[in-house]
């Protein structure tokens, strides 16, 4: 990311597996009303933040909880609400055949990916999906294509690899992030903030 430029970043609001501890994965599942009601929140924080738009640009996940996030976001800006593009490259992390269950079922339904998870969650990849390693790769590419100030709505995931990436963190703690959906983290090369 260009030096200067800050990232705005929204994690999508609750889904009602969010709620149910299901795994979403790549899954396309619509926000339930907490969820919208987290989106506002941060349209209303944004407006705080940026009260001028004019050199701003906004991008989200395709997926439907990313691009429902982002037009509550914008209706609350003032903004029409298709104004923004989509970028594959934000979707969350692939759960491959973990998508569509409970956290609390995984350890029983998949006991050798459960425990090498556990030894390296990073580098981990779930049949059928991909590793935390690969999502960094696609999302980092994402983050250098930028060249100014960016409102971007994506994934936990998401999150959490371009903070790790950002921040020079190591590569064990990236998958343990908090990642809240009722704040806006604002990012820069070295530096971050939750609002």
């Amino acid at each position: 990311m260009k030096r200067g430029v800050r990232l705005y970043f929204v994690r999508h609001g609750e889904t009602d597996w969010n709620f149910e501890q299901r795994i979403q994965g790549q899954l396309d599942i619509p926000l339930n009303d907490t969820g919208r009601r987290q989106a506002a929140r941060n349209g209303a924080k944004l407006k705080e933040l940026l009260p001028d738009l004019d050199d701003v640009d906004f991008v989200s996940s395709p997926l439907v909880r990313t691009t429902e996030t982002m037009e509550i976001v914008r209706t609350v800006l003032g903004l029409e609400r298709s104004g923004y593009g989509t970028d594959a490259r934000l979707k969350e992390v692939h759960f491959g055949n973990w998508q569509g269950r409970l956290w609390s079922e995984v350890q029983a339904f998949d006991p050798a990916g459960y425990a090498a998870r556990l030894t390296d969650t990073f580098h981990w990849r779930p049949r059928g999906g991909e590793s935390y390693a690969e999502l960094m790769a696609r999302a980092v590419a994402w983050l250098e294509s930028l060249s100014g100030d960016c409102i971007v709505v994506s994934h936990g995931g998401v999150s959490r690899v371009l903070r790790g990436y950002l921040l020079g963190l190591h590569r064990e703690e990236v998958p343990h992030l908090s990642v809240p959906q009722d704040r806006v983290l604002m990012l820069e090369a070295g530096r971050f903030e939750w609002v």
